[in-house]
């Protein structure tokens, strides 16, 4: 029986690739640090790696105290029944814009392709903060990281 030394070839290529795609997911993984959390784009940075990390109990604490606020268990559940799925798209935080003590902070929403034949695409949208106790605290965030109720006068009915 003849070997055929091209087609070893494609599968030891195949299986370096494999290993290398495993070792940076890997790597990736634990890539998500927190901050100081003392300038608002800090803030979001660490929402967001707390919701990624599962730790809601942190995440929650970046809210603001205002009207409407859902509770922890609301919040908490919207991650876990995945109405809010923050795996779906990546996050790139941009220039922020501090005026007293209210601050917008940009936030491009990256989402990946739907098919290997298609670039994914980039909305830029804005997270407002407030600053609540000498503390910058989160009042909205796009879709993404954010259930479109939360803050307005429709949480009322749900407690």
């Amino acid at each position: 029986m003849k070997r055929d030394n091209f087609l070893l070839g494609i599968l030891a290529g195949i299986g370096i690739l494999v290993i290398l795609a495993l070792g940076l997911f890997f790597i990736r993984q634990d890539n998500l640090t927190y901050t100081a959390g003392k300038t608002p784009d800090e803030v979001i940075q660490n929402y967001v790696v707390a919701v990624h990390k599962k730790d809601y109990e942190k995440a929650y604490s970046y809210l603001a105290e205002l009207e409407y606020k859902p509770t922890y268990d609301q919040f908490k559940t919207a991650f876990l029944d995945r109405t809010i799925d923050p795996a779906s798209a990546g996050i790139e935080l941009g220039e922020s814009d501090i005026s007293g003590d209210n601050a917008n902070v940009e936030v491009g929403v990256l989402f990946n392709p739907g098919d290997p034949f298609s670039g994914g695409y980039r909305n830029t949208e804005y997270g407002l903060l407030v600053k609540q106790g000498g503390e910058w605290k989160i009042k909205q965030l796009p879709y993404t990281l954010w259930a479109y109720d939360w803050y307005t006068e429709s949480m009322k009915w749900i407690k």
